[in-house]
């Protein structure tokens, strides 16, 4: 980490897409499974790197409102990994003072995969080095619809008058609210788009897109990245 200064104008909020598990399964004739058990090494090696540094928070596309249409079985092992995580890292999560939080509709998942998320969620609230946010059964459109609708109701209860929403009002409603914006989203896997990300929150996100597969992702590219943040201007809109 010698070679990056990476002190000045380091990122508060780091979004990852983890893509690529798959991919990187095949190209090693391995099943599908064993590309994301290789990903969840990746996911450790970049958790403790984001922590090390000073990132306050890293969100991490685990699992998307779409994956819910993959092979039952894919599922069903993304679930096991989910679990195993938890089980594994829960107390180191706690020792490195790391928070963990999760966004998404949590009602889809299985019982006993919630109870262990909101058990380690509960275990870890403490921490203040970085919070940790996974996006699990997550999409960008569900999220926006669920906070409109939470803010009809309190339109509808007399709670608020339609003239007084406006984006701080929303924010406040989404999945996210408390935690920063991202100023960096990365993407591996080669591919070119956001698939329904935090789709409010990438609003003025620096965007960078890997054709590394995730399992491959390394220390180095992601503080690469981060030392090309720091070059950036960064206007918001505005002309400085």
């Amino acid at each position: 980490m010698d070679e990056f200064d990476i002190k000045p104008l380091l990122p508060r909020h780091i979004a990852m897409i983890m893509d690529g598990n798959g991919r990187w399964a095949e190209q090693h004739g391995k099943l599908r499974v064993k590309g994301h058990e290789a990903g969840a090494q990746t996911v450790d090696k970049m958790v403790s790197l984001c922590a090390e540094i000073g990132i306050e928070v890293l969100t991490l596309y685990a699992f998307s409102s779409e994956n819910w249409e993959r092979p039952a079985l894919e599922v069903a092992a993304l679930m096991r990994l989910l679990r195993h995580y938890l089980k594994r890292e829960t107390k180191r999560l706690m020792e490195q003072g790391i928070r963990l939080r999760a966004i998404g509709r949590l009602d889809r998942l299985d019982p006993k995969v919630r109870k262990e998320l909101e058990d380690a969620c509960k275990k870890t609230a403490a921490g203040k080095t970085m919070t940790l946010n996974l996006a699990i059964s997550y999409g960008g459109r569900d999220e926006i619809c669920d906070a409109v609708q939470t803010i009809c109701r309190r339109v509808q209860a007399g709670e608020l008058k339609c003239d007084t929403i406006d984006d701080k009002l929303m924010t406040s409603h989404l999945d996210t609210a408390g935690l920063p914006d991202p100023d960096i989203m990365i993407r591996t896997g080669g591919e070119y788009r956001i698939s329904n990300f935090l789709l409010w929150q990438l609003a003025y996100a620096e965007l960078y897109f890997s054709d590394t597969l995730w399992p491959d992702f390394s220390k180095d590219e992601l503080l690469q990245i981060i030392n090309d943040f720091q070059q950036r201007e960064r206007r918001f809109g505005r002309v400085l």
